[in-house]
C-alpha cells in the first residue's frame, strides 16, 4: 500500500510556474502548464503530472528547440467553416490544446461540430484531461496526437516506429453517472511515463509491455527501452491511425521525432481535435418516446445491469481520485515524487514543496 503525502494545490502550481518560467516561457504558458498538471494530479494521473511535464521538456523541448517559448500560433487557410488549422510554430502543448478545444467548442455551437488540426506541435501529455473539460461542458470531444518519440515497435516489427500515440473520448454523461466518461489510452501496452513511474517506485512492468535494446521482453523498467502496442495488431491499428492522420495534417517521417533531423525534414508532432455538439447527433427517434437524456441513461442502465453492477466505466478511477484529492484538501503524491518535484524547485531556486501524510 502506497502511502501518499497531501500538497497545497497553490503550492504546487507556484513550483510548476516558476519551473516553467525559468526555462524561459512566457506569463501565460506557464500558467497553462500549471493548470495542466494541477489538473492530471487531482485526477490521479500520475504518469503525466508535473514531473513528466517537465522531464518531456528537458528530454525534447525548450532546451533544445523542439518546444519554443514564447510562440505564436498561426492559423492557416481553410476553405471549410467548421474546420481549422493551425501552426502551433513548435509552442507548448497544453495552452495549444487548450485553445484548441475550446476554439472547437466555439465551432460546434456554430455548426453542430468543430475541429482543429495542429502542425509543427510540442507534446500536450494526457489527452483525457481536455476532452474531460469539454464533456462537463455538455460536449462529446474527441483528440488525438503523435508523440514526441517513436518508441513502440510495430506489430510483427522490431524496431520501433510508432509513437505511444494515444486516443481520448470524451462523453457528457455526468447526469446519468455523476461523471464525464473519459476514454483515454496510449496504444502501447504501458506508456514511457508509466515505466519511468515504476522506476522510481521499484516496481516491475507487466508482461509483454516493453522490450530491452536486444528487442527481448523485460518487465524491468531499468531495461525497457521501447514499448509494445496493447492488443498486438489492433492496438497496432489504432496507433497507425494517428500517424495517418497526422501525414495528412503535416507530420514526417515517426522515427524522426525526437532524433536528428536531416534538412528540410521536421520532427514535430501533430493534434487532431474534434468537439460535437449533442443537438447535432440527436435523430429524435428515440424508442418510447424518451428524450436524449433519457435515452443515454437507459443505455448505461442496460450496460450496467444483468449482473454488471460492479463493472467500471472508463473515467470513473479517475472520478475516485477527485474525490479522494477533494477530501484531503490538497494534491496526492507519494515521498518519491515529492522529491522529484524538489529537484525542479532547486533548479528554478523555488522553495521546497512539502506534504502532510495523507489520513487514511
Amino acid at each position: 500500500m502506497e502511502t501518499f503525502f497531501v500538497v497545497d494545490p497553490a503550492a504546487h502550481n507556484s513550483l510548476v510556474y516558476a519551473a516553467y518560467r525559468h526555462r524561459g516561457f512566457t506569463d501565460s504558458e506557464a500558467h497553462a502548464a500549471a493548470r495542466f498538471c494541477e489538473m492530471a494530479s487531482t485526477y490521479g494521473i500520475r504518469t503525466h503530472n508535473a514531473i513528466k511535464a517537465l522531464h518531456l521538456d528537458h528530454l525534447f523541448g525548450s532546451g533544445i528547440g523542439g518546444c519554443v517559448p514564447g510562440a505564436d500560433v498561426e492559423k492557416r487557410p481553410c476553405a471549410f467553416a467548421a474546420s481549422e488549422i493551425w501552426n502551433s510554430n513548435r509552442k507548448l502543448g497544453q495552452p495549444v490544446a487548450f485553445d484548441a478545444m475550446d476554439r472547437c467548442i466555439e465551432l460546434a455551437d456554430e455548426f453542430g461540430i468543430g475541429q482543429v488540426s495542429v502542425d509543427n506541435a510540442f507534446h500536450y501529455l494526457w489527452g483525457g484531461g481536455y476532452v474531460m473539460e469539454a464533456a462537463r461542458r455538455g460536449y462529446v470531444a474527441y483528440t488525438n496526437c503523435t508523440s514526441a518519440l517513436a518508441e513502440v515497435v510495430p506489430f510483427g516489427g522490431k524496431f520501433p516506429t510508432l509513437g505511444t500515440n494515444p486516443h481520448s473520448w470524451g462523453f457528457p454523461t455526468q447526469d446519468a453517472v455523476g461523471f464525464p466518461i473519459v476514454i483515454d489510452w496510449a496504444t502501447s501496452t504501458v506508456a514511457m511515463g508509466r515505466v519511468q513511474q515504476f522506476k522510481r517506485e521499484g516496481e516491475q512492468l507487466p508482461p509483454d509491455a516493453a522490450v530491452d535494446a536486444g528487442g527481448r521482453p523485460t518487465r524491468d523498467p531499468n531495461e525497457a527501452v521501447s514499448l509494445l502496442p496493447f492488443g498486438a495488431h489492433k492496438g497496432y491499428g489504432l496507433a497507425l491511425i494517428n500517424e495517418l492522420a497526422a501525414a495528412f495534417i503535416g507530420g514526417s517521417l515517426p522515427t524522426l521525432r525526437g532524433r536528428a533531423v536531416p534538412d528540410g525534414e521536421k520532427s514535430s508532432a501533430a493534434f487532431y481535435f474534434q468537439v460535437i455538439h449533442p443537438d447535432a447527433m440527436a435523430s429524435g427517434l428515440f424508442a418510447r418516446g424518451r428524450t436524449q437524456q433519457q435515452n443515454l441513461e437507459a443505455v448505461l442502465d442496460d450496460i450496467l445491469g444483468h449482473g454488471n453492477e460492479s463493472a467500471l466505466l472508463p473515467g470513473q478511477i479517475e472520478a475516485r481520485s477527485a474525490q479522494k484529492t477533494a477530501a484531503a484538501g490538497g494534491l496526492l503524491f507519494t515521498s518519491a515524487e515529492i522529491d522529484s518535484l524538489n529537484e525542479l524547485a532547486a533548479e528554478c531556486g523555488h522553495d521546497n514543496l512539502r506534504g502532510e501524510p495523507c489520513p487514511a
